[in-house]
């Protein structure tokens, strides 16, 4: 069995939905940061915060965790990418880990950042890092929450998360550079990834949550289409590989199903009905496994 680290906080309820449509759903207990995954596959389960997660996977308290790819370089872990998982705190997209100063402010450029400016963020070794290739001496402060709030009382230089940058601009501050965009990560102990049976229990959860994934956002289609028409209807389908088709017993009509995207069904549709085709089902679609 393998232990897994999910985290608190921004990522968790969007994790915790992915696992409960994967089939691997996170049960609560009274000890809330204890749960448990009803899953011969899976023991320890511990909800932690995404900062900590790399170190832990790294150092094998943990087989698996999931976490923003930030938090892996802002701690330099060592560990596996077993997959990107392409959601975020509002669901689909990624984050980017930014630079903001306040508006008014003669900068439009992280290179008009005076030297010696103090950086207030949560990210010190990543900001380190990151000023030091621009040859800009600054004066980094560790956040331990609210970075924004800190400019321009406190600071002059905000480093921080941001999916739609709302809260800065909230705060009167401008975006005026980007230090990396940050998915979130399946990682994996670099020991368990050489254990066999652990290997391929983590393969088969990153197939599960992958499978997921991939059927966001889409819909089984499934049609009746005179013969005819077939040809026809089959090029105006936006299908993801050919559409599977069965002639119909007794009647010139093939049965279609094939895959498309949930944007544009609501075109695709009255399309497909002025071409003849009868007898339209939109499913919805839990899994696709490749």
């Amino acid at each position: 069995m393998i232990s897994i680290a999910i985290p608190k906080g921004s990522l968790e309820e969007q994790t915790l939905l992915l696992f409960k449509q994967a089939d691997l759903e996170v049960k609560k207990t009274r000890r809330d940061y204890n749960p448990i995954i009803d899953d011969h596959r899976i023991g320890k389960v511990k909800i932690l915060r995404p900062q900590e997660i790399p170190i832990y996977v790294e150092d094998g308290y943990f087989d698996v965790g999931i976490t923003g790819n930030d938090w892996v370089r802002e701690n330099g872990s060592d560990v596996i990418e077993v997959a990107e998982l392409p959601y975020s705190k509002q669901g689909a997209g990624n984050v980017r880990i930014v630079i903001a100063v306040q508006v008014g402010l003669d900068i439009e450029g992280v290179e008009s950042i005076k030297p010696h400016s103090k950086v207030t963020t949560e990210y010190p070794n990543m900001t380190k890092r990151f000023f030091e290739e621009l040859g800009i001496p600054v004066k980094i402060f560790f956040s331990y929450g609210a970075t924004e709030a800190k400019v321009p009382d406190l600071m002059d230089v905000v480093v921080d998360i941001t999916e739609t940058g709302s809260t800065l601009r909230k705060n009167g501050l401008k975006i005026i550079g980007t230090v990396m965009e940050s998915e979130t990560k399946f990682i994996a102990n670099k020991e368990s990834w050489n254990d066999p049976e652990k290997k391929n229990a983590i393969c088969e959860i990153r197939t599960l949550l992958l499978g997921v994934i991939d059927a966001r956002g889409k819909v089984l289609l499934k049609m009746n289409v005179p013969f005819n028409r077939l040809d026809e209807v089959i090029n105006a389908l936006p299908a993801m590989k050919n559409p599977t088709t069965s002639k119909l017993y007794g009647v010139d009509y093939y049965a279609v199903e094939t895959v498309v995207e949930k944007r544009g069904v609501n075109v695709l549709i009255p399309k497909l009905k002025s071409m003849g085709v009868e007898d339209i089902l939109e499913l919805n679609i839990s899994k696709i496994v490749g």
